[in-house]
């Protein structure tokens, strides 16, 4: 009778723990184990920084319609017609969305800070200037990174709430590194020296994190780089009649895809060794590149038009992009009825309705290395294994 009672005790123990288990982590928006998000990068996570750096007499186009009209109803300086792949995180992390930084220096940033800036780059300016690259803003990863330690008194108070603040913060490393490719390869550099830059590149953002890691960091989301292969930009720049050069299956120029997975594999692996230097640190890989690729694959699948190499802003062309006539431009003012049937914005950025498909294959699986959600656990609930002992 004993073993009988023990029996059914302990089936009703496991029961209970797998019940509980279940219910946090099948939680879609309920993950609660961070305070807040600190984030740096360029305009894939720029939520305005670029417009509260601007002069009101020279406005980027994302300060005007149809910017932000699907979401927020007005521009707000993203470059998207609304929610970005951070909102979408934020809302599953139930935070609020992150503030710029930049013009907005008297907000609340309790529940995060973004210093990523449209147009900015992992490398300093003036490495890029000396190879006779000519980035769009000077404000790269090492200056939203000094503003940031200079920023703290203002933000946390103590060193020891700082230390707190950061340790308790999901840090969004970008994406960054994407613009020191995108500068040369739009201004026709020569390949081998565009590729020459891939290493310089993750040095900066490898450094970074483990400065970061020194003022109390535990948690990085760090994202790879797109397909660019599939960019609307791209295949405008790098159009030719050569149909081998393009993926049968997606339109995609296969060459360009092929550097972004070169790119990819060398981010991954200086992660790996950031892993082994600091064990007691989160590294999360983000693979933008993939999540966003399925979408080109199957389009129907994900709810977008069976064609999705077209921007839904924008004007000339087979791809409706144009560098001199781009979406917000003074006399450009198409846009098409429904965006959420279309993968690309304005030819460079994703619309929100492909921004969520990415975040939700980066929080939900598969595309994060480990998977996000092993983080959404309560402290006293991290392990699993220790619930099926």
């Amino acid at each position: 009778m004993a073993s009988l009672e023990s029996h059914m005790v302990m089936k009703l123990v496991s029961l209970i723990l797998s019940t509980l288990l279940a219910t946090i982590v099948s939680s879609d928006s309920q993950c609660r184990s961070f305070k807040s998000i600190i984030s740096f990068g360029d305009s894939i996570a720029d939520t305005g920084n670029l417009l509260g750096l601007s002069d009101r007499n020279h406005l980027p186009v994302t300060a005007f319609p149809p910017y932000g009209e699907t979401f927020f109803h007005h521009p707000t300086g993203r470059s998207c017609d609304g929610r970005i792949i951070m909102d979408f995180i934020a809302e599953f992390l139930g935070l609020p969305y992150v503030p710029p930084y930049f013009g907005s220096k008297n907000g609340n940033f309790e529940k995060g800070v973004n210093f990523a800036v449209s147009g900015a780059t992992a490398l300093d300016t003036s490495i890029l200037k000396e190879r006779g690259i000519h980035p769009h803003t000077n404000v790269s990863l090492e200056v939203q990174l000094k503003t940031f330690n200079e920023s703290l008194p203002n933000l946390c108070g103590s060193p020891s709430d700082c230390r707190d603040m950061i340790g308790n913060a999901l840090i969004l490393m970008g994406e960054i590194g994407g613009n020191d490719h995108n500068f040369p390869f739009f201004e026709h550099k020569p390949f081998d020296e565009i590729k020459e830059l891939v290493p310089l590149v993750i040095t900066k953002i490898s450094s970074a994190i483990t400065e970061l890691i020194g003022m109390g960091g535990r948690t990085f989301l760090v994202p790879g780089n797109f397909p660019i292969g599939c960019s609307l930009a791209y295949l405008t720049t790098y159009q030719t009649s050569n149909k081998e050069e393009y993926d049968p299956f997606t339109g995609c120029l296969t060459w360009l895809n092929e550097f972004s997975e070169y790119y990819n594999e060398q981010l991954q692996a200086e992660l790996n060794k950031l892993k082994k230097l600091y064990p007691q640190v989160n590294i999360i890989y983000a693979d933008y590149y993939n999540s966003l690729l399925r979408l080109f694959q199957e389009p129907n699948k994900f709810g977008f038009m069976n064609r999705p190499l077209s921007a839904c802003c924008g004007s000339g062309g087979p791809y409706n992009f144009s560098f001199s006539r781009s979406c917000g431009s003074v006399g450009v003012g198409y846009c098409c009825n429904d965006p959420s049937k279309y993968v690309g914005w304005d030819g460079i950025h994703m619309t929100e309705a492909a921004y969520k498909w990415i975040a939700d294959g980066i929080l939900k699986g598969p595309y994060a290395i480990p998977s996000f959600d092993r983080f959404c656990l309560n402290s006293e609930i991290k392990n699993k294994e220790l619930l099926d002992t």
